[in-house]
């Protein structure tokens, strides 16, 4: 059994014993370690067969020169995110909690996708009704302010999420749904920017979109 859990590691405690994994795959960059070097987690008497070979590099598992100052940037970064885990279930997840009350207050028609089910403390999916996903982050970016509308691994793709819908949403909101990552670097005065600023958008978004024909008949 593998599991992918790139976007846990750093941000949840993940014990391999407690969730019963024969591989388990993390990233660096997603716990503020350098990007391009990941690591494999192997239960020992696991003998995977190697995509790439040529090499004894990695014990014969994989072939090619090692990123050595990537792993050890990974785990250094690694061992920090570990001392950071009570932070992350406290202070960031009390930041985030506060961006999506700040956000459900100020502005109409606004649904927290997974809101009272377990979820990560620093992420949030939020719907905005009737505003157009890619619409609103043009517009934060020209604020400095960066989101998502979905997943990186689906960037460049123009279909909406499969996770958003067969999480039961209707298909005229799976393009209103925007990304939040926050991290323990994130500042209150950044998250009350964004409360300031989005608002006002949504509604700008919302005003300016195009009307729907209504259907025949």
């Amino acid at each position: 059994m593998h599991t992918d859990a790139v976007q846990a590691v750093g941000k949840i405690p993940v014990g391999v014993t407690d969730l019963r994994v024969d591989f388990l795959s993390m990233s660096a960059h997603k716990f503020h370690g350098p990007k391009g070097v990941g690591a494999l987690y192997l239960r020992s008497g696991e003998v995977p067969h190697p995509l790439i070979r040529g090499g004894e590099q990695e014990r014969g598992r994989r072939a090619g020169t090692e990123n050595v100052t990537g792993i050890i940037g990974l785990g250094h970064a690694c061992s920090l995110a570990a001392e950071a885990l009570g932070i992350m279930d406290t202070e960031v997840r009390s930041l985030r909690d506060d961006l999506e009350s700040g956000l459900q207050r100020l502005v109409d028609k606004v649904q927290v996708i997974g809101a009272g089910a377990p979820r990560l403390p620093n992420t949030s999916s939020i719907l905005f009704h009737g505003a157009d996903a890619e619409a609103l982050i043009a517009l934060l970016d020209m604020d400095g302010i960066c989101c998502s509308s979905g997943s990186a691994c689906a960037a460049g793709s123009s279909e909406p999420s499969h996770v958003l819908r067969a999480s039961g949403l209707a298909d005229h909101d799976l393009k209103s749904v925007l990304r939040f990552s926050l991290s323990r670097f994130t500042r209150r005065s950044e998250v009350e920017a964004l409360l300031r600023l989005l608002p006002a958008h949504v509604q700008q978004v919302r005003f300016t979109r195009p009307a729907v024909a209504a259907p025949p008949g």
